[in-house]
């Protein structure tokens, strides 16, 4: 009995442990690998340009990207509750809410200098945050997206303070990347849009029983041939890029 009970409390604990947890294939037994290099300070591509900022002004803009593309996760991705988008980027804002406070201060100060009054100051920031937002809508990658910023969303929660904007340098290319649409990476899909792979289904191919007719159609060809292994994109990394990148 006493075993059992153990037993039990061990696998209520199991259980409990991964409904507080993300799981890792909510939508694809493998999904795409969004990993790329890591930024060198320069928000260039990633980001919108600002002209005549200074690099702790563009590190600042990488590390807002990273919060903006979180905060959009924090809303897109609520149709799928085990991501837990929206409490990881509540726990991000807690945090590293000093980090973020000095991020917003510096962009603050940037717009200012560029700006001839105050009131265009903070108007060009607004702007720009506008369209920061934007510029995370997942519409059509969705679930790549939501998948990749649940990952990063809890990763963040153990950065140390003080280390938001180099975990943003580090992973924002991949969160950008995740806005580009993919499917299922293991298996090859049979259907496609090559429609004349299809079968026939006009009468003159099948009996009354139901069964296809080769005299007057030839060789029933469904499914066509498996693609080869060698043409479906996998999403393993190489072991040193897994360890550089996490």
């Amino acid at each position: 009995m006493t075993q059992l009970r153990i037993a039990l409390a061990l696998g209520g604990a199991a259980l409990a442990a991964m409904l507080a947890t993300p799981a890792s294939a909510q939508f694809f037994l493998r999904s795409h690998d969004f990993r790329t290099d890591t930024l060198k300070g320069d928000p260039t591509g990633i980001s919108e340009a600002l002209p005549g900022a200074t690099d702790a002004e563009k590190r600042a803009i990488v590390a807002w990207n990273m919060r903006a593309a979180l905060n959009a996760a924090a809303l897109q991705c609520q149709f799928e509750p085990t991501l837990l988008t929206p409490q990881n980027y509540n726990a991000i804002l807690t945090d590293h809410k000093a980090e973020l406070d000095g991020v917003w201060t510096t962009l603050t100060k940037y717009f200012a200098r560029n700006n001839k009054t105050p009131k265009a100051g903070l108007a060009a920031l607004d702007q720009f945050g506008t369209r920061l937002y934007s510029g995370f809508s997942a519409v059509p990658g969705k679930i790549g997206f939501c998948q990749t910023a649940s990952v990063l969303g809890r990763d963040a929660t153990f950065v140390p303070r003080g280390g938001f904007t180099d975990f943003a340098t580090q992973h924002l290319p991949e969160l950008r990347a995740s806005l580009v649409p993919y499917g299922e990476q293991h298996f090859s899909r049979i259907l496609g849009r090559d429609y004349s792979s299809k079968p026939r289904f006009d009468p003159i191919c099948w009996n009354k029983k139901g069964d296809w007719v080769v005299k007057k159609c030839g060789a029933f060809n469904w499914p066509p041939a498996a693609v080869s292994t060698s043409t479906i994109a996998t999403s393993a990394a190489p072991a040193a890029a897994q360890t550089a990148l996490r």
